[in-house]
């Protein structure tokens, strides 16, 4: 099957069996799936609606001759006082996952976005230091900045678009952004250089 009839198959599918269901509201407007490809996020703000959600899309999906994968189907409440949530699938019940990465974003069952920072920066540090004679070499100042952004800031920052900051966040970012100016012009921590002097 080509993936633009595939995309038209499991949309009419959604949709005929979404229909009349959703109380997750974004903007006043009612969110019932995030889709990808062939994956499906499904939303809901309690566990019994969501079982109801996937009980009639795996009525309908069958009429269509699909079937849930229980093997990738995971179950995620995001609260402050997170709970596992029963849902079923056939007399079975689905993982309930804490931590859950989606398309490189890491999702947590706080909602915050700190676990995936500190992802982020880690990875975007590793990088940095498999790089570290090009940034650190003795090309002009103003170049090594723009391979600096090029290179590790979009490691750094990818998926900001999904974030919401917090303040301890925000200024972990902002000492990650420190550590590569200082360690770019070879400024150890103890040559107490201020970092307004670094940026200038």
């Amino acid at each position: 099957m080509s993936p633009i009839l595939f995309n038209l198959y499991s949309e009419c599918l959604t949709k005929k069996a979404l229909e009349g269901f959703g109380d997750f509201k974004i903007g006043g407007q009612i969110i019932h799936t995030v889709k990808y490809a062939d994956d499906l996020v499904l939303l809901a703000k309690e566990g019994k609606v969501l079982q109801d959600i996937i009980d009639k899309l795996n009525e309908i999906g069958r009429c269509y001759g699909m079937e849930m994968n229980m093997e990738k189907s995971k179950v995620m409440r995001i609260s402050r006082q997170p709970l596992s949530v029963k849902i079923m699938i056939d007399q079975k019940q689905l993982e309930n996952v804490e931590p859950f990465k989606y398309f490189g974003s890491i999702l947590t069952n706080d909602g915050r976005c700190t676990c995936e920072i500190k992802c982020m920066i880690t990875m975007a540090k590793a990088t940095f230091n498999n790089k570290r004679i090009l940034f650190t070499s003795t090309l002009d100042l103003g170049l090594r900045k723009k391979l600096v952004k090029c290179y590790i800031w979009s490691i750094a920052l990818y998926g900001t678009e999904t974030w919401t900051l917090r303040a301890a966040d925000q200024k972990r970012l902002e000492s990650f952004e420190m550590w590569c100016w200082r360690r770019m012009e070879k400024i150890s921590w103890t040559d107490r250089v201020r970092n307004e002097e670094v940026f200038y």
